[in-house]
């Protein structure tokens, strides 16, 4: 009992000590911060500290008035207070951001969660909340070093160039794009569009490529072009095919291009085409026939090695009953020739 009765003594003297170092050291910001900032930040330690006295001396008190109890868990006690003392000065350190945050008093929540629960992360989430976004920014990089956090904080402070230049450093090349974009800056916006699609070009992402030079640059022709370079090249062949004709809205234009594209299609890509023209069949009845006679020639190409094709007919006659019959009887006379 004498041994944790000394340990809340000597703690009360070093916690006095410590207090008195900390107004020397909250006044020593007086050289490098406002005057009424060092103030707000002073009258938040006191009330903390005289919070903190008062448990140390209610603890004080209970001590005295538990002697018996204290004994039988001597070895112990001196751990078990400590650990229940800190926890009730957190506690009340959480009550009192809380308090602040509730008040909308973001900037003194935020200090208490740095000076007092060390908790930097905590402090900047409650500045960015409270829409002190270079504040927040500040706190994210120089203490957390969280370019990532810091850079969208600099941004929604429309900080774009402070912005741009994180971005760059994590190679976020998109991002100073879209950045460079919302300054009117559009040359070096295009400069940092090029290499994404680059880059996607590069990884055999054709259609992600394509969709930068579409969306990002209007460029309208380049955004075709790569996709009918996937096409050519086997790189997401039907994704491709798929997007170029989506691209293209003239109807007349588009029956061209289905016709020629057609014409140029090597044999085993032909049921990738296939494909395909089920997408650009719904889209118009003016397509149909032309369609139609392009499918029913693949079909017939195919059926000798690919007996299942026919069933694609269905596609491509949605309101025929007929054909559905026709299928029938193709497969059923199908299979008696291999049993036979």
């Amino acid at each position: 009992m004498m041994n944790k009765q000394k340990f809340i003594d000597k703690f009360m003297a070093a916690f006095v000590l410590l207090a008195m170092f900390k107004i020397i050291g909250i006044v020593a910001q007086l050289f490098h911060e406002s005057f009424w900032s060092v103030i707000g930040t002073l009258i938040i330690f006191l009330i903390v500290a005289f919070i903190i006295f008062m448990v140390i001396v209610a603890l004080k008190d209970k001590e005295q008035n538990e002697q018996n109890s204290r004994r039988k868990a001597a070895g112990g006690g001196n751990f078990y207070l400590e650990t229940s003392l800190f926890d009730r000065i957190r506690s009340k350190y959480e009550e009192l951001a809380e308090k602040y945050i509730a008040e909308k008093d973001y900037k003194k929540a935020a200090k208490v969660y740095m000076n007092l629960l060390q908790d930097n992360y905590r402090g900047a989430k409650t500045l960015e909340n409270g829409e002190f976004y270079n504040e927040a920014a500040a706190v994210y990089l120089k203490k957390l070093k969280n370019k990532s956090d810091a850079a969208t904080c600099y941004e929604k402070a429309k900080q774009y160039k402070k912005a741009i230049d994180l971005y760059k450093e994590m190679e976020q090349k998109e991002k100073v794009g879209d950045l460079y974009k919302e300054i009117n800056d559009l040359k070096n916006a295009h400069t940092y569009y090029q290499m994404v699609a680059d880059d996607y070009t590069t990884n055999k992402q054709m259609v992600k490529a394509s969709l930068v030079y579409r969306k990002k640059m209007e460029k309208t022709d380049e955004a075709q072009k790569i996709l009918l370079k996937g096409w050519e090249e086997d790189k997401d062949a039907f994704n491709c095919l798929n997007n170029y004709f989506a691209n293209i809205f003239d109807l007349k234009k588009l029956e061209t291009e289905i016709q020629e594209l057609y014409a140029k299609t090597p044999a085993y890509k032909k049921i990738i085409y296939l494909d395909a023209l089920k997408h650009e069949f719904k889209k118009d009845p003016k397509l149909q026939t032309t369609i139609r006679n392009i499918a029913y020639e693949i079909i017939a190409e195919k059926v000798g090695t690919r007996s299942e094709i026919v069933n694609e007919l269905k596609y491509f006659n949605p309101d025929d009953e007929v054909i559905l019959k026709d299928i029938s009887r193709f497969k059923t006379g199908r299979n008696k020739m291999f049993r036979n």
